[in-house]
C-alpha cells in the first residue's frame, strides 16, 4: 500500500512559525556576530515575502549550501563549536533555515523544537524579568504554532488555546520550581565563555576606564538599610585599592589576606543587606568600615572586604557599616614605600609642583596646599576628556584641564607622592539613589568612581575626593548634576520627566522582587521551606517524594477537571446555556426534556414582571437556532439581553 504524502503547510501555519521564530531570535540579536545578524534578518524577510506570495520553498540544495556557509562562518568567527556563543549562533541559523525548507507538519515541529531551545538559551545571557517575559511570550507562540498544525481556528482562538494550555501547566511548573533540587553556580559552565556577558569595574585604572563604564545605567548592586541610609557624602563603596603607577595605569599590589580587619569598628552603625550583581571578582564593595568575624568574607590590610569565592551569581550579604571608625594605625615600611612609588620619569611639571608643595612642611599642610592648587586650577569634570599624550598627569593638570574622576584621582595621588606624602587610589562606587517604591538604595554602573586616600600620621588613611573639588555635586552622589547637560549620559539618568522616573522606579522595584523571590530561591531557601513543611533533615529522597506526590495530585486534579461537563462549542448554544444557568441560579433550573418556549412559559409564571422579556428571549433563540437565517446570525444582541436580565 502506497504511503500517503504528508499534507503541506498552509499560509496561516507558516505565519505562526514565522512569528514564533521572530520573537525567539530577537533577544539573541545583540549577542550574534554582525554578519550572522544581517543574514538572519535577510532570511526572515525572504520567508515573510514567501508567506505573503504563497511561493514554494527554495530547493533543498540551496538551503544546504546556505547552511554549510553559515557553519563555516561560525567556525571562522569563534574558532570552535564548543561553547555558549557558537552554539546559540548555530541554533539561530538552523532555525531560520528550517523555516525556509518547512513543507510538512514534521518540519514545523522540528522548527518549534529549535525555537524552544533558543528560548531557554536566552537565560544564558541574562535572567532578568524582561528575559523571563520574552521567553514566556515565545513559549505561548510556540504552543500556538503546535495548535495551528492541528486546528484551523482563527488566530485569536488559537492564541487563547495556547494560553490555556500554558496555564494548565502552571501548577506543575510551580511544583518543580519549589521542590526540584537547586543547583548552585551558573547556568552555563563551559570555560571559554561561561561569563562572557558580564562586565563591570576593573582591577586597574587608566584614563577613560571609568568614564566608559558610567555610560551604563545597569544596576551594580542594591542595598536595603534597616533604617535611613547614610548621607550621600558617606556612600563610598570600596572596591580595588591601587598603589602602583607605571606612568599610564594604576595597578593593585598582590592581595594579602588577614584574619581580622586592620581597625576596630566604632561609632554609629548602619546595618544593611547588600544584593550584588555578578561581577566575577571577589570584591564585596562594602561601605567603610565593615565589622570583623564575618563567616562569608575575608579581609585585607587596605580595608577591603572580599568574598571567599568570585561573585558569579547574584548574592545577598548581611553587613554593617561604621563610617566613623578611626583608622590611625602605623604604616609598615613596605606599605609606606609602595605609597610613595613613582615611575622613574615622566610628568615633569607635576613633579616640580610636588617639590614646591614639599616646602609647606608637614603632610597636613602639603595636603591643604594640594587641595588649594586643584581648586585654583580651573579643572572641568567631563565624560569626554581630550586624548592625552605620554605624560597624562601633566596633560590633564596643565594643558587640557578636562577629565573624569580617574584623571582627578590619578593626578592628585601623583602630586602628593611627588610632594613626599603617601597616597593611593581607591576605585568603587559613590552615591546611589533610593527607590521611593521599596526604599532600597540602587547603585548603578554610572555611579562608578575613583578617589584618593592620603596617609597622615596619627590619623591613618584619610579619604580625599579630588573630583568634588571641581564638581561638588559629584561628592553629593549626583552624577547628572555634576556634568554638563551636553554629556552623553543614559537618558533615564538625565531626564527630568517625573512620570518616566516613576516608571523606572516601578520597573526596578519589580525587577528586585523577581531577583529576590524567583532568582534568589536557592538551596538555603529551599531547605528553609522544607523545614517549615516538617522535614527535619530533608535530602533528595524527600524532594523526590514531594515531586512525585505533587505530580500525582495534579494529575488527579486534571482528571477531575477533564471529566467536568464541557460548555457548548457553538456560540449560540453557549448563549442559551448562559440563560439557563442564570435562571437556574435564581431557583428555576431547566428540565432535561424542556424546550426553549416551554421553559420560558414556566419562567414567566415564576416571574410575571419579566414575562414579556423571558418569552422574547426564548423566541429570539428559537428563531436563531431553527430559522432559515440562523446559521449566519450574530448572537451578541441576544447575549446582551440575557446579561441585562435580573430574576429574583
Amino acid at each position: 500500500m502506497a504511503r500517503q504524502p504528508a499534507p503541506a503547510l498552509h499560509g496561516a501555519q507558516h505565519a505562526w512559525l514565522w512569528a514564533t521564530a521572530a520573537l525567539t531570535l530577537a533577544p539573541h540579536g545583540p549577542y550574534l556576530p554582525s554578519w550572522l545578524g544581517i543574514a538572519v534578518l535577510a532570511l526572515m524577510a525572504s520567508q515573510a515575502w514567501r508567506i505573503r506570495r504563497e511561493a514554494r520553498p527554495p530547493p533543498r540544495l540551496v538551503v544546504a549550501l546556505v547552511a554549510a556557509a553559515a557553519i563555516a562562518g561560525v567556525l571562522a568567527t569563534y574558532r570552535h563549536f564548543f561553547g555558549k556563543d557558537p552554539g546559540v549562533a548555530l541554533l539561530a541559523i538552523l532555525l531560520v533555515l528550517k523555516l525556509l525548507e518547512a513543507r510538512s507538519a514534521r518540519d514545523a515541529q522540528a522548527a518549534i523544537l529549535l525555537a524552544l531551545f533558543l528560548q531557554t538559551a536566552q537565560f544564558l545571557n541574562g535572567q532578568s524579568l524582561a528575559v523571563g517575559a520574552l521567553a514566556l511570550a515565545g513559549a505561548v507562540l510556540a504552543v500556538g504554532s503546535l495548535a495551528s498544525l492541528q486546528l484551523s481556528d482563527a488566530p485569536r482562538q488559537t492564541l487563547r488555546l495556547a494560553g490555556g494550555l500554558m496555564l494548565q501547566g502552571l501548577p506543575l511548573m510551580l511544583a518543580l520550581f519549589l521542590f526540584f533540587p537547586r543547583v548552585e553556580g551558573p547556568l552555563w559552565g563551559m570555560p571559554a565563555d561561561a561569563f562572557s556577558a558580564r562586565s563591570g569595574l576593573s582591577d586597574r585604572m587608566s584614563p577613560g576606564a571609568i568614564s566608559e563604564l558610567v555610560k551604563s545605567d545597569a544596576i551594580a548592586f542594591r542595598a536595603e538599610f534597616d533604617g535611613p541610609p547614610p548621607p550621600p557624602k558617606l556612600r563610598y563603596w570600596r572596591g580595588p585599592v591601587l598603589d602602583r603607577f607605571d606612568g599610564q595605569t594604576w595597578h593593585p599590589t598582590p592581595e594579602r589576606i588577614v584574619e581580622q580587619p586592620a581597625y576596630r569598628p566604632s561609632g554609629p552603625a548602619y546595618p544593611y543587606r547588600l544584593t550584588l550583581e555578578p561581577h566575577q571578582r571577589t570584591w564585596l564593595l562594602a561601605l567603610d568600615f565593615p565589622p570583623g568575624n564575618l563567616p562569608f568574607a575575608r579581609y585585607t590590610p587596605d580595608y577591603r572586604l572580599l568574598a571567599r569565592q568570585p561573585i558569579r551569581s547574584r548574592q545577598r550579604f548581611d553587613l554593617m557599616a561604621y563610617p566613623d571608625t578611626p583608622v590611625g594605625l602605623e604604616l609598615v615600611p613596605a606599605d609606606l614605600a609602595g605609597a610613595l612609588q613613582l615611575p622613574p620619569g615622566g610628568n615633569p611639571r607635576t613633579r616640580a609642583l610636588g617639590q614646591k608643595l614639599r616646602q609647606e612642611g608637614t603632610p597636613e599642610a602639603i595636603l591643604a596646599a594640594a587641595i588649594d592648587e586643584f581648586r585654583r586650577a580651573g579643572l572641568t569634570y567631563t565624560l569626554r576628556p581630550p586624548l592625552l599624550a605620554e605624560d597624562t598627569v601633566d596633560g590633564f593638570l596643565f594643558d587640557t584641564r578636562r577629565g573624569f574622576c580617574e584623571h582627578f584621582a590619578s593626578a592628585f595621588g601623583f602630586l602628593l607622592r611627588a610632594a613626599g606624602v603617601p597616597a593611593r587610589i581607591v576605585t568603587g562606587y559613590q552615591g546611589g539613589e533610593v527607590n521611593p517604591v521599596n526604599q532600597i538604595l540602587e547603585v548603578r554602573q554610572s555611579d562608578a568612581h575613583a578617589w584618593t586616600e592620603v596617609w597622615l600620621e596619627g590619623r591613618g588613611w584619610v579619604r580625599v575626593d579630588p573630583t568634588a573639588l571641581a564638581a561638588p555635586a559629584r561628592g553629593e552622589g549626583s552624577l547628572a548634576r555634576a556634568l554638563d547637560a551636553s554629556e552623553a549620559l543614559p537618558f533615564l539618568l538625565r531626564t527630568d520627566q517625573n512620570w518616566l522616573r516613576r516608571l523606572r522606579h516601578q520597573w526596578d522595584a519589580l525587577n528586585n522582587d523577581w531577583n529576590q523571590f524567583v532568582l534568589g530561591y536557592n538551596a538555603d531557601r529551599q531547605l528553609a521551606l522544607l523545614t517549615r513543611l516538617g522535614f527535619d533533615a530533608p535530602d533528595w529522597r524527600d524532594l523526590a517524594g514531594l515531586l512525585l506526590g505533587s505530580a500525582a495530585g495534579l494529575f488527579c486534579a486534571w482528571l477531575v477537571w477533564a471529566r467536568r461537563p464541557s460548555p457548548p462549542a457553538d456560540p449560540l448554544a453557549r448563549t442559551w446555556d448562559r440563560f439557563c444557568r442564570r435562571l437556574g441560579r435564581a431557583g428555576l433550573p431547566r428540565l432535561p426534556w424542556e424546550g426553549p418556549l416551554a421553559y420560558a412559559e414556566r419562567a414567566a409564571l415564576r416571574w410575571p414582571d419579566l414575562a414579556a422579556e423571558l418569552r422574547a428571549i426564548a423566541q429570539d433563540y428559537s428563531r436563531l437556532r431553527y430559522g432559515a437565517d440562523g446559521s449566519t446570525a450574530d448572537p451578541k444582541p441576544l447575549r446582551h439581553r440575557i446579561d441585562r436580565l435580573k430574576p429574583k
